[in-house]
């Protein structure tokens, strides 16, 4: 595996990581940017936060890094709804530019981008 491929396996690993820890330690962070039309807020935070956990640390073992890497990547266009939420409704999140949200739409397509990139195998090199 070259370098920058660990490299963007390291981010991916460290984004979901934090972000599921983040998900009990600050809840609130998350049920403040749910949709209205999402069922079961507390619920769907603490799952999708044990997900990004269970992902993140399926990524440090190549047997499983593929399969993480979909889940992932699965996980993060679950979450979308809460995103473009956001950008659709920026006068409920006046502490946050319109800019930023919507650039948070375009970093989450980078970050598909990368998990998809940085957990598939190099078939010259494995």
């Amino acid at each position: 595996m070259n370098k920058l491929k660990i490299a963007g396996l390291a981010f991916v690993f460290l984004w979901f990581m934090g972000g599921g820890v983040m998900h009990f330690i600050s809840p609130e962070l998350f049920l403040a940017i749910m949709p209205p039309a999402v069922p079961y807020h507390e619920v769907a935070v603490a799952i999708s936060g044990v997900f990004e956990i269970l992902g993140a640390l399926g990524l440090l073992f190549q047997r499983t890094r593929r399969r993480a890497g979909v889940g992932l990547f699965v996980l993060t266009l679950a979450v979308s709804p809460a995103n473009i939420y956001m950008s659709l409704n920026p006068e409920l999140f006046p502490d946050i530019s319109e800019l930023a949200l919507t650039l948070r739409l375009v970093l989450q397509l980078l970050l598909l981008a990368c998990i998809w990139w940085s957990t598939t195998a190099d078939t010259k090199n494995e």
